[in-house]
């Protein structure tokens, strides 16, 4: 009977998912400045003039980088909640994404002296190095620290101090390297183009793929790491794969979009409410597809809610996560008590 109902309630939460995904594409994408009739939108997706270049140079690159990138970032975190057994564990509130925006702005400051543009990859590999950098320091502190609330602080305190010498190198920048800086680091899913999407895709695939062959021992390591080992589980080889690919995923995000907070946090945390279970096979789909709809509404009212003017995206997803997060703190605290 149990299961009968568990299955159930996977076939709604997925089918409302996909639904809210599909919504909230075709919204980010007839949505904006410029407000597209649906049916000349579908018009100019398939013919060129109208509204062709407002769509396929600006709204779509968006959007897709809004739902690819929003995945990855909720993914991300729930691989991390998954490797520290903590809740609140997240790429922003590790340092992982401060990581990644130092060695980016770094790159930015220092490689436009001598080039003119900055490949997709090279960002990606800058991100990614400082992802791993600030990772492992806090795994280095794990071993100091037992406490969870402790480690938080640890990784809390990292941010802070890559966030600094990202100001101090600021101060060696030219003009013009700060302004695409200074819109880089608010976070924001626009001015991407198709090429990057494709990037983004690739990555996506390749991650999604990769957490998806590591899911079943996943589950085993959610039961402990003495059932892990008696279940046949190589342990290290699974840890290294749970820090890569969170590190990749935090790496392609703070690559494209800048730091983006929160939503590695709360979205895992909305997902497992919804689903009322932890396994993996059934969490690492819907923590996508729930970051998903999560960035592409945020991004949505980030363009419009003070239009023309624009909100960073970070500022959006903090006023929605962080409240998430209070209120998992507080149940979690009484369910202890």
């Amino acid at each position: 009977m149990r299961s009968n109902k568990a299955r159930a309630r996977y076939a709604v939460t997925f089918s409302l998912l996909a639904a809210g995904m599909a919504a909230a594409l075709t919204a980010s994408v007839l949505i904006g400045t410029t407000r597209i009739p649906f049916s000349d939108a579908v018009k100019a997706i398939f013919n060129s003039g109208g509204y062709s270049d407002i769509l396929w140079k600006i709204r779509i690159p968006r959007a897709l980088s809004a739902l690819l990138l929003g995945g990855l970032l909720s993914l991300s975190g729930y691989l991390l909640q998954t490797f520290f057994h903590n809740p609140i564990a997240g790429p922003f509130v590790l340092g992982v994404s401060s990581g990644a925006k130092l060695t980016v702005a770094l790159t930015m400051i220092f490689a436009f002296k001598f080039v003119n543009s900055i490949s997709s990859a090279a960002m990606i590999g800058a991100a990614f190095v400082g992802s791993m950098i600030s990772l492992g320091f806090v795994l280095l502190a794990s071993r100091k620290m037992p406490r969870m609330s402790m480690l938080v602080v640890c990784g809390i305190m990292i941010g802070y101090i890559c966030s600094a010498i990202t100001d101090f190198a600021v101060t060696f920048a030219r003009d013009s390297d700060i302004v695409n800086l200074h819109d880089w680091s608010k976070g924001t899913f626009s001015g991407r183009s198709m090429d990057d999407v494709f990037v983004i895709a690739a990555i996506t695939a390749a991650a999604f793929f990769g957490t998806v062959l590591i899911a079943k021992p996943m589950g085993a390591y959610m039961l402990g790491e003495n059932y892990s080992r008696s279940v046949g589980v190589n342990l290290k080889a699974l840890k290294v794969a749970l820090v890569t690919l969170s590190g990749l995923m935090s790496a392609c995000v703070a690559a494209f979009a800048g730091p983006v907070s929160f939503v590695g946090i709360a979205v895992p945390q909305l997902a497992r409410l919804m689903l009322k279970t932890s396994k993996p096979s059934v969490m690492i789909p819907a923590c996508f597809l729930a970051g998903s709809i999560f960035c592409m509404v945020c991004d949505i009212i980030a363009r419009t809610v003070l239009s023309p003017t624009e909100l960073s995206i970070s500022t959006v997803t903090a006023v929605f996560g962080a409240p998430v997060v209070i209120i998992m703190m507080i149940n979690r605290r009484r369910e202890n008590n």
